[in-house]
């Protein structure tokens, strides 16, 4: 009898795994409100999901090393870690379309092959539509973080002075503006105590630029073209120096983004409450 009890047992614990694998491949996954069904983003909000991040990204270019998406492929990656730490938070597509420069005549990133701008008011216009769209179905904290530097006073802007309905009373939009100031200064500060130069480490498209991209969207990055990019430098796009950027030095980067933006958007909530 007591192989037959054993072989009963192991059924049993067979059928067990087949139900829990079957549950999990059942249950709506991620944190991008694109992958879910209306039904699944109501269901998480009843489940206590209030949060939800909208990451600004930007369509421009950035030298011959790195793709016109990059803004977007980052904050899109960096937002769902973001919100996988969080806990009961979303994350609403990237807004890819932001303030470059003129369109004619071309200035800024607009004088480069693929860069697309439009307007401030248009791009405040756009977020504030996104802000009471999310408020209206029930999100009480939507929060703002940018990937690039240009428009983060128009983020500010835009949170300081949209306010909910009487209605939502405890609603608020939050611009969380220590996303971007991380990867700039502790980062910046990380990568010179690995023996890099502010030469390198750059402001646009440089070693800094580079490798947080190599760790987070290898695929958008040429590191083949890295010595042009160095040769050319303004002229081509580039300030800075990607030559020295690896997936590694990225990772620091966004180690440091991910925790210090936890802990803005934690904050920024609580304050509110």
């Amino acid at each position: 009898m007591k192989p037959l009890h054993g072989l009963i047992g192991m059924i049993a614990l067979f059928m067990a795994l087949l139900t829990a694998v079957g549950a999990m491949a059942a249950e709506p996954g991620g944190v991008f409100l694109e992958d879910l069904t209306t039904a699944e983003v109501a269901a998480a909000m009843r489940g206590g999901t209030t949060t939800i991040i909208i990451p600004v990204g930007g369509t421009e270019q950035s030298g011959p090393h790195l793709t016109l998406g990059k803004h977007n492929l980052r904050v899109r990656v960096l937002a769902g870690r973001i919100a996988g730490q969080l806990g009961h938070t979303l994350v609403a597509p990237v807004v890819a379309y932001v303030p470059e420069g003129s369109i004619d005549p071309p200035t800024e990133h607009m004088r480069f092959a693929g860069t697309i701008s439009i307007p401030e008011p248009v791009f405040q216009a756009m977020l504030e539509s996104a802000v009471r769209s999310l408020w209206a179905h029930g999100f009480s904290d939507v929060v703002l973080i940018g990937d690039h530097g240009g428009y983060q006073n128009a983020l500010k802007s835009v949170a300081a002075r949209l306010k909910p309905p009487a209605a939502k009373k405890g609603f608020q939009v939050h611009f969380v503006d220590a996303y971007y100031r991380v990867a700039q200064a502790p980062f910046t500060q990380a990568l010179k105590a690995r023996g890099l130069t502010d030469a390198q480490i750059g402001v646009h498209a440089g070693s800094a630029d580079a490798a947080l991209q190599m760790a987070v969207a290898p695929d958008s990055v040429r590191p083949g073209q890295f010595e042009q990019a160095a040769r050319d430098g303004r002229a081509g796009g580039t300030n800075g120096d990607p030559r020295p950027a690896t997936a590694a030095l990225g990772q620091l980067g966004v180690d440091l983004v991910v925790q210090q933006s936890v802990a803005a958007i934690r904050a920024a909530v609580s304050s509110f409450r």
